[in-house]
């Protein structure tokens, strides 16, 4: 199998025993029931629809989608799943090893509206007092030469609230028992939101 659904649950460190400080996310994946199977005879493409968590009070059409399984709280869609997998098996933590690579799919913190010093980094202008000219985004396009703003031009607009995919990062530990990955480095998205771990394609 090529991925794993997972719930993360924050930030912490772990200590090698050269004595170095790893910052690691820690990640609760799995285990996913297969739900739903995609061929290319029927779809176009193959591919599976793994669920993650509980869904309390699930609605008909909803709890449809499982026949005879528990509904589960999340769906998502891993193209390039092996033809060995049928439904119903259950992926875990155990497709990942030591020291592999993983790319992690999630969605980024909404910031709100935000202006372009804080969404791109811009200079902004003089902070004296004679200044009329101090957060704003300044020229955003010739009145002669040009006569519109072009399309894609840097302005003030909602931050955040993406779909990211944050690659190659290394997993450093392995809890079977817990369902726990621990992931070198940052993962998009606050805590308790759920992302999307798949093997490298491409290290």
């Amino acid at each position: 199998m090529e991925g794993i659904i997972g719930r993360k649950i924050g930030m912490t460190q772990l200590f090698r025993e050269e004595g170095e400080v790893v910052p690691v996310t820690v990640v609760e994946a799995g285990p996913c029931p297969v739900v739903r199977i995609k061929t290319e005879e029927h779809n176009g493409y193959r591919a599976c629809v793994l669920g993650f968590g509980k869904k309390k009070r699930p609605n008909k059409p909803y709890a449809g989608i499982f026949g005879d399984m528990k509904p589960t709280r999340v769906l998502r869609e891993i193209r390039g799943c092996s033809k060995d997998l049928k439904l119903g098996d259950v992926i875990t933590t155990a497709i990942f090893s030591l020291d592999s690579k993983v790319d992690v799919t999630g969605y980024s913190k909404g910031k709100g509206f935000a202006g372009v010093i804080k969404k791109y980094g811009f200079a902004g202008g003089p902070a004296a007092h004679g200044s009329t000219f101090h957060r704003r985004a300044g020229s955003i396009g010739a009145g002669v030469a040009q006569s519109k703003v072009r399309k894609g031009h840097k302005m003030p607009g909602r931050m955040g609230g993406r779909r990211v995919t944050v690659k190659n990062l290394k997993v450093v530990k392995v809890d079977a028992e817990k369902n726990l990955l621990y992931l070198k480095g940052q993962v998009p998205g606050p805590n308790n939101s759920y992302v999307l771990i798949k093997k490298v394609a491409k290290a």
